[in-house]
């Protein structure tokens, strides 16, 4: 095999790739990326769960493939020179990396050990530009459960239903969930895993022209972005019927200003102790909310403007669940929809539209 490429393309494909390969395993091969020279060149890194491969224009000089380990590969790249590179390895899998005055030789792994990348049947496919994908998964990620006992919240859901995509992460204590149009046919439902997410999200790009290619198999997806694919199985198991969790009837509504209920909140649980992470107190009076933070490192006290009121209605929050909503709402004004002390509160934007539902549960105060 031997191939020349431009040193930023390739850094570029080997930062993506790399995403997917193994930090550790038994698998020595896991541990590389898998370099594979054709018409172009491909870098591919899968981990047996998820595997990423990026396409890079090379000049092809003799086809052929290798693996190499994905530390020590991605740290060679990015210490050469720019300029253009040229890779070569021999039948024996010894590699050379040149570029300028700069050479390494290394020994390479057999290419015919790498696992096989799973095949993405396609049953149905879905396009949506990568700039509003990045948003979605931006802005309800921080609901994704990290807790693997139930390994089905540890992914979001994506419920396609006519022509609109419909973004849910939910971890027992809160639920995000983000709305907007899709392009193709046909509904569906499945469950992508939060890792998988994470590398999407910081693959996307933030050009509202470049779509993302969405498409769905039995027991993967695989999500196409210009030259990236990320392709990942799909979690299995009840996910939680959303529509019957979240309340949609409320006695008290109060809008208030996204940016000034976020300081006002950021300020007050400054003084959140970490081993005993005391609640917010939040109380909803007419025109303002209260928010008061009492921890053994002292207290603390801030007041927020409001249009409404809730009656004095008093509710303990987890500061970061609270703050982690706040920051994510893609709306400067916001709904707070209140009941009961006990009861979920949800958070909507305050014109009214369905982009956006994020629910928090409150937490039982102490007098």
């Amino acid at each position: 095999m031997k191939f020349v490429c431009e040193k930023y393309l390739l850094q570029g494909a080997v930062n993506i790739s790399s995403r997917a390969a193994a930090s550790k395993s038994p698998i020595d091969e896991l541990e590389g990326l898998l370099l594979e020279a054709g018409e172009s060149l491909r870098v591919t890194g899968y981990d047996l769960k998820k595997g990423i491969y990026s396409k890079v224009e090379a000049d092809v000089k003799e086809p052929g493939s290798v693996v190499l380990n994905a530390k020590l590969f991605g740290e060679m790249v990015r210490r050469l020179p720019d300029g253009m590179v040229t890779i070569s390895s021999d039948e024996n899998n010894m590699t050379t990396v040149k570029c300028g005055k700069t050479e390494f030789s290394f020994m390479g792994m057999d290419s015919e050990k790498y696992p096989e990348l799973p095949s993405v049947d396609g049953l149905q496919s879905y396009t949506i530009s990568q700039a509003v994908l990045k948003k979605m998964i931006n802005q309800s990620i921080f609901a994704v459960s990290d807790n693997d006992s139930r390994p089905v919240y540890t992914g979001s859901m994506f419920e396609i239903e006519n022509g609109v995509l419909t973004l849910v992460s939910v971890d027992g204590f809160r639920l995000a969930l983000r709305r907007e149009k899709i392009e193709g046919d046909g509904n569906n439902e499945f469950i992508v895993p939060g890792t998988a997410l994470n590398d999407i999200e910081r693959i996307c790009s933030g050009d509202e022209e470049e779509i993302i290619t969405i498409s769905v198999g039995g027991s993967h997806i695989s999500f196409t972005m210009g030259n990236n694919v990320v392709v990942t199985r799909r979690l299995e198991g009840d996910f939680l019927n959303y529509r019957k969790a979240v309340p949609q009837n409320f006695k008290y509504t109060v809008n208030v200003n996204r940016s000034e209920l976020q300081r006002a909140v950021d300020r007050v649980s400054l003084i959140v102790d970490d081993k005993t992470r005391n609640p917010v107190r939040m109380t909803f009076g007419d025109g303002m909310i209260d928010c008061l933070c009492n921890t053994p490192i002292g207290k603390a006290e801030d007041v927020c403007v409001c249009e409404g009121s809730g009656e004095e209605l008093e509710i303990g929050f987890n500061d970061r669940y609270l703050m982690d909503a706040l920051k994510a709402a893609p709306a400067d004004e916001l709904s707070i929809c209140l009941n009961t002390a006990s009861s979920p509160c949800v958070i909507l934007p305050a014109d009214g539209n369905d982009s956006f539902k994020f629910m928090i549960l409150p937490i039982k105060l102490r007098a």
